[in-house]
């Protein structure tokens, strides 16, 4: 280890030991023997490899001795960003930011692969090798993870002179574990007598009274990733959840002109595209050409110019619609 990552570790831990007094405490190997388990089966499930999901945790947590892991199980340093469980406010970049709360640290783990997952801009880690644990720590700061302009460096340090890329290799089959991994029952009951502490009134914040919306999966369609509208969505709550620009739903989902977002809509989170996966459609009574871009994840230009239609002129049922040209088909 080197001196300085000694120091910065030193300094994580006597910061959680002078203003915490009470809480499960870690060190660094039982941090790993912990939860190197759970990353590994992250890893196969979701693509993202052990030693990135060790090192953030690491990283982000003080390998679980930071105030917000301890009193909120957050180890991946996740703020709200439309969360529906409970919260714990706490100073970051601005005073009184809202971060996720969750019931365990596995929890955490799991999250932070689904909030991976379904943000379009780290899409494009995912066709990184899984080895390629630079690649990820570059992507990610690229993508905005952290404010920190070291944020990769920092993680590649982690992974290097602790050896994390051993977990990689455990995860793909290409070497034995050294001692048997914890699976994630183990470590949740290892985790029920280390409890977080209850989070205060004054820090706190619930979804009390509030109503629980469904949760939001991200799908794909046509290549492109998607959400489906609840009720009272707009483009700006949308942009906040997803944390991306309302501009970006608006223009995706060409709302321009007055369109509104109704329940049950598909609301893209990429730009469409200018063909469809099938060769046409069979219009349906009370369908409209937007509705069709929509289903179908085409740009309204381009499904106009394909069947020499005008935006004013009225479809009838059973009309055929070109999704693709011929030499598409080809």
């Amino acid at each position: 280890m080197s001196v300085k990552l000694a120091f910065t570790l030193l300094f994580y831990f006597l910061l959680v030991h002078n203003s915490l007094a009470s809480g499960p405490r870690f060190t660094l190997k039982q941090y790993l023997d912990t939860f190197s388990g759970i990353a590994i089966e992250e890893m196969q499930l979701h693509g993202i490899p052990a030693s990135i999901k060790l090192a953030q945790g690491i990283l982000e947590s003080g390998f679980g001795n930071s105030e917000l892991a301890r009193y909120a199980n957050n180890h991946f340093g996740i703020k709200c960003h439309g969360w529906q469980g409970r919260t714990m406010l706490r100073d970051d970049d601005k005073p009184n930011e809202c971060f996720r709360a969750y019931d365990s640290a596995l929890e955490s783990f799991r999250d932070h692969s689904q909030f991976l997952r379904t943000r379009p801009w780290y899409a494009p880690l995912f066709q990184l090798e899984i080895t390629d644990y630079e690649g990820w720590a570059r992507g990610l700061q690229r993508a905005g993870y952290a404010t920190n302009p070291r944020y990769a460096e920092k993680l590649i340090r982690i992974i290097r002179e602790h050896g994390l890329t051993r977990f990689d290799s455990i995860g793909l089959g290409l070497i034995p574990p050294q001692a048997p991994l914890q699976s994630p029952q183990r470590v949740a009951q290892t985790m029920q007598n280390q409890q977080a502490p209850p989070i205060t009134a004054q820090t706190a914040r619930t979804a009390a009274g509030n109503e629980i919306m469904p949760t939001r999966v991200v799908k794909t369609n046509n290549r492109i990733r998607f959400i489906i509208a609840f009720e009272g969505d707009t483009p700006e709550s949308i942009a906040e959840e997803m944390e991306m620009r309302t501009w970006q739903i608006v223009r995706y989902n060409e709302l321009e002109g007055g369109r509104t977002i109704v329940p049950g809509q598909i609301i893209y989170l990429q730009p469409k595209r200018r063909k469809g996966v099938h060769a046409f459609h069979i219009v349906q009574q009370g369908e409209t050409l937007y509705d069709i871009s929509q289903q179908h994840g085409i740009q309204m230009r381009f499904l106009l110019e394909r069947n020499n239609l005008e935006t004013w002129q009225t479809l009838t049922v059973g009309q055929k619609l070109l999704l693709k040209g011929r030499a598409d088909n080809d």
